[in-house]
């Protein structure tokens, strides 16, 4: 390997790229080019390493407690923290023909301690070192979407006036106060005044304008705090498609923000989207819309923003979309008497894009459900047209198992309770995910109760569940770090299957034991940390393990446009942040699952 060979692949390693270039050439002087055959034991215990080994070609296993604890393939290093603590419990032995470069033990100290973010790299945590890889890897600027706080940007001054006020005397006193926007303070809350209430509840329905303006204020008033980040506000604009937010301090309003000056802050056009599907009166007018969530996402994606934000925005926006094709599909008679419900990823709002339809219709006992099964029919059909693929478990809502009146659901429930079979526990999994999106959702939070009151006491069956989560093995082995498929999908690693899988269904159970209502995995993880049954440092181990796997999925759905083909990664493809930051997150998933078989006693359950 030339000079110029060795500087370039020296220089591309973080953290060595941090080193100006006379630096490097010192570092090349002092390295050695070391070949090991297979088997070798580098380090152990009892063999101490005087050298950082990095690895040009080959591979060696790092093993902790005769089991497989890491992957060192080309561009990593190892052990530095034997070189700076003197000690280690890990063995490295060489898994296939090892070429790599010898920094002495020295050179490597001298380095730590003349390079401070040489340091802080090898003296970081998981979590630290998973955040600042995260940020390298992203060279766009985020400050814009996820530093920025609603106290940053312009914020109109309300008009503030009593209920008692009459209507023409708080048109006055907005007037004297150059205010667009009128709020009404009553004892029971806020409320608002816009152009709309005077347009359509005073010149149209001719009422006197002497008259308490409180009686064409809406309540409740929406409202945001003025310390909350400007993308959450841009998440309840498009959840709620209104134009306005009260911003408050201690419950007292402070300011209005505009629709409009957050999008100019923004400038990804989802809000307008939302508009959109909101005036849209045929399938056709959706239809157009498609393509526009995929420039958002990439907007969002490409901007830094995290996935667990940008999956709760498009969630809002696919939400908008069911609703939107209910009423086409439903008479306006017809739907308080049922509900819609989606489950899986659309459940817990972590889809990044459209994946298949897994929905189901509750409908109350005294109606007729063939009448609403045929409404189903319909609504299936425009989904599927609208890029919304069928669910190939059928689990949808023209499938007359899941579009069936309350009682039909309880019955079913119970049955499931004592039929310990796989296909069972996935109607429940997936049942558990269930969120409300559109109809009575009276009939919603029924059901969703009588379910989770039936694993009241039942610890047999919780195990038997969680157990599913070690369905798969994770994919960390001897192929580039990774294990990865020889047939169908070659050269490639399940995402789903080897990580997301486990990391969704186990926290997904144990939020069903500890009585946990939300949906989302992050959620449900931060919960979990309130309640001591992790704690914090495992629990922010395992949310950025999770946003990692979903953000390597994502960047794949952008290419591929299908969400099941981006769960197969081949990982000699992934840049070297993103492998390191995937080999990580597998390690924390395998930790993930001993710690759900210690907590079910999942060895004991056959």
């Amino acid at each position: 390997m030339s000079i110029f060979d060795q500087k370039q692949l020296i220089s591309s390693i973080h953290p060595f790229d941090v080193l100006k270039e006379r630096e490097i050439d010192k570092l090349i002087t002092q390295m050695d080019i070391g070949y090991y055959p297979k088997d070798t034991a580098l380090i152990t215990p009892t063999i101490h390493s005087e050298h950082l080994y990095i690895v040009i070609k080959g591979c060696v296993h790092e093993f902790l407690d005769d089991e497989l604890h890491g992957v060192y393939v080309q561009m990593d290093s190892f052990d530095a923290d034997s070189l700076i603590y003197g000690t280690t419990a890990s063995k490295y032995v060489v898994q296939e023909d090892l070429i790599c470069y010898e920094l002495p033990k020295n050179t490597f100290l001298d380095l730590m301690q003349d390079f401070e973010e040489f340091k802080s790299f090898y003296l970081q945590d998981f979590i630290t070192k998973h955040q600042r890889m995260k940020h390298r890897e992203s060279q766009s600027d985020m400050s814009s979407f996820m530093v920025a706080k609603v106290d940053e940007i312009f914020l109109h001054t309300p008009c503030i006036v009593n209920p008692d006020v009459s209507i023409y005397d708080a048109l006055h006193q907005a007037d004297k106060e150059l205010s667009k926007t009128i709020i009404v303070d009553t004892e029971d809350g806020y409320g608002i005044v816009t152009d709309s209430n005077l347009k359509e509840k005073v010149l149209l329905n001719n009422t006197s304008v002497q008259n308490n303006i409180s009686t064409i204020a809406t309540f409740p008033l929406l409202s945001i705090e003025k310390n909350d980040f400007l993308f959450n506000a841009l998440l309840m604009f498009t959840k709620y498609g209104v134009k306005r937010l009260a911003v408050t301090e201690d419950s007292k309003i402070v300011g209005i923000l505009e629709q409009l000056d957050l999008l100019s802050h923004f400038a990804n056009h989802s809000h307008l989207i939302a508009i959109e599907i909101e005036k849209a009166n045929s399938l056709e007018v959706l239809l157009h819309i498609e393509d526009k969530f995929k420039n958002v996402v990439k907007s969002l994606y490409s901007k830094g923003v995290k996935i667990r934000y940008i999956s709760k925005l498009i969630t809002e926006l696919n939400y908008k979309i069911y609703q939107k094709v209910f009423t086409m599909c439903v008479p306006k008679e017809d739907r308080n008497g049922c509900t819609l419900i989606v489950m899986g990823s659309e459940g817990r709002g972590e889809q990044v894009y459209r994946s298949d339809q897994d929905n189901a219709l509750i409908v109350e006992n005294n109606q007729d459900v063939e009448k609403y099964q045929e409404y189903m029919s319909k609504f299936s059909d425009s989904l599927e047209m609208l890029g919304f693929p069928p669910c190939p478990g059928k689990v949808m809502v023209n499938n007359p198992y899941w579009c069936k009146d309350i009682k039909d659901y309880k019955h079913d429930i119970d049955h499931w309770m004592y039929s310990f079979d796989e296909e069972t526990f996935q109607k429940i999994s997936i049942f558990l995910d269930a969120e409300y999106v559109v109809g009575n959702r009276e009939l919603y939070d029924d059901l969703t109760s009588h379910l989770r009151t039936k694993f009241e006491g039942r610890d047999d069956l919780l195990a038997h569940i969680a157990k599913i989560a070690l369905s798969f093995e994770t994919p960390l082995s001897i192929f580039s770090g990774f294990v990865v498929s020889k047939s169908d999908h070659k050269a490639e690693l399940d995402l789903k299957k080897g990580g997301i899988f486990a990391m969704v269904h186990g926290i997904r159970t144990l939020a069903l034991e500890k009585r946990i209502r939300c949906t989302n995995t992050i959620e449900r993880i931060k919960e979990l940390n309130n309640l001591h049954v992790i704690d914090k440092k495992f629990a922010t181990e395992l949310i950025e393990s999770f946003d990692t796997l979903l953000a390597i999925r994502l960047k794949a759905v952008l290419t591929h446009d299908n969400i099941e083909s981006a769960n197969f990664i081949n990982p000699k493809k992934l840049d070297k942040v993103e492998r390191d930051l995937l080999k990580d997150s597998f390690k924390i998933v395998n930790k993930f699952k001993k710690f759900l078989s210690f907590h079910f006693h999942l060895n004991m359950v056959t």
